[in-house]
C-alpha cells in the first residue's frame, strides 16, 4: 500500500482531554514519535505525559523508525490517549534517589553525639564520656558508602542512557523511598553505632579488595550497557562481553557483590546484611524481567541465560 493521507479517531481513556480532538488528520508513512508530537501540540501537554494504545489495549510506543503503517493503523483507527500525570525525568530522579544516602551517612559522623545520645559536656563531672571516637572501620565504611553513590551520581549525569524519557512525578517519593531509608538511615544508624567495634585485618583487607573489583566491574558493565544505545535512541542492541557471558545482569551482579563487600567488613551486622539481601532480591527480580524481555525482543539471536545475577545460583 502506497503513502496516503489518513484520519485517526482519537478518544480519551481515564480523565478527560478538554482539547483533544475527535479526529486527527495525518500521513500514513508517519512515525509514530510524529504522532505523539501531534497530539501533543493539539492536548498542549508534553508528549512525555501522553500514553497512545491502539484499540486492543496494545501499547504505541514512540519510535522514529515505525511508521503508522509498520503499526497497522489506516483511515478511521481508532486509538485512545491517556493523560499520565505531571512527569519528573529519570536523571533528576536517579539524582534524588542517590542523594539520600550520599547525604545521610556523612551526617551520622558530623552528628554523631546528638544522633547517639552522649552525656552533654556539662554533666561530664558525673563520669559518663561525653563521646566515643569514629572507629577506623568506620570511618572507612562511611568513604565506601559515599564513593559509592558519588559514581551512582556520576553515571547518572553523564553515562546513562535512558530507554524511558519521564515517569509520573506522583511516583518519586515512592522511588526514593528505598534509597533514603533502608540505603540511608537505617543501615547508617547501625553501621555508625558506638557499640560497634573494628573489624579484623583479614575482614577488611578481603572487604576492600572485593569493593574495589565490584566498584570498576560495575562501572565497566555500565558503560557496555551505554554504547548498546544511540544517543538520543530507545534502541538496543544484544548486551555481550565482560560477565555478560556468565548472567543477564552482571551491573547488578557486581551491585550486590559491593554490598556484601560492606556487610563483611561491617562484621556482618544484620542491618548491613538486610539491606544486601533486599537488594539481591530486587535486582534478581529486576534481573528476570531483562533475561524474559531479551528473550522476547531478540528471539533466536539471543543467547539465553540460566542465571540473571549470581552464576549457577540465581
Amino acid at each position: 500500500m502506497g503513502v496516503e493521507d489518513i484520519t485517526l479517531r482519537l478518544n480519551p481513556r481515564g480523565a478527560p482531554l478538554p482539547r483533544l480532538p475527535a479526529e486527527l488528520p495525518i500521513s500514513s508513512d508517519a512515525s509514530v514519535d510524529a504522532l505523539y508530537d501531534a497530539v501533543a501540540k493539539l492536548t498542549g501537554y508534553s508528549r512525555h505525559r501522553l500514553r497512545i494504545t491502539k484499540s486492543d489495549s496494545s501499547h504505541l510506543k514512540p519510535s522514529g523508525s515505525v511508521t503508522l503503517t509498520d503499526s497497522n493503523l489506516y483511515d478511521q483507527s481508532s486509538l485512545f490517549v491517556k493523560d499520565l500525570g505531571l512527569q519528573i525525568d529519570w536523571q533528576t530522579v536517579f539524582v534524588l534517589e542517590y542523594l539520600g544516602p550520599l547525604l545521610i551517612h556523612p551526617l551520622f559522623i558530623l552528628f554523631r553525639n546528638q544522633i547517639y545520645g552522649f552525656t552533654p559536656p556539662f554533666l561530664s563531672w558525673a563520669g559518663t564520656p561525653t563521646s566515643t571516637p569514629v572507629t577506623s572501620t568506620q570511618s572507612i565504611l562511611c568513604t565506601m558508602v559515599v564513593l559509592h553513590y558519588i559514581k551512582r551520581e556520576l553515571e547518572t549525569l553523564f553515562v546513562h542512557r535512558f530507554s524511558s524519557a519521564t515517569m509520573p512525578l506522583s511516583s518519586l517519593i515512592r522511588n526514593t523511598a528505598y534509597y533514603w531509608t533502608m540505603g540511608g538511615l537505617y543501615l547508617g544508624y547501625f553501621l555508625y553505632s558506638p557499640s560497634n567495634t573494628e573489624a579484623s585485618p583479614l575482614a577488611l583487607y578481603a572487604g576492600l579488595a572485593i569493593w574495589v573489583f565490584a566498584e570498576l566491574s560495575n562501572f565497566k558493565t555500565h558503560l557496555t550497557l551505554r554504547d548498546l544505545r544511540r544517543p538520543g535512541s530507545t534502541d538496543r542492541g544484544i548486551p555481550t562481553g565482560y560477565g555478560f557471558n556468565l548472567v543477564t545482569c552482571p551491573n547488578y551482579m557486581f551491585e550486590v557483590l559491593g554490598w556484601f563487600a560492606v556487610a563483611l567488613i561491617s562484621g556482618w551486622k544484620i542491618p548491613a546484611l538486610v539491606f544486601w539481601g533486599s537488594g539481591l532480591f530486587i535486582q534478581t527480580k529486576w534481573a528476570g524481567q531483562k533475561e524474559r524481555r531479551y528473550r522476547k525482543e531478540f528471539g533466536d539471536k539471543y543467547k539465553k541465560k540460566r542465571s540473571v545475577i549470581i552464576p549457577y545460583v540465581l
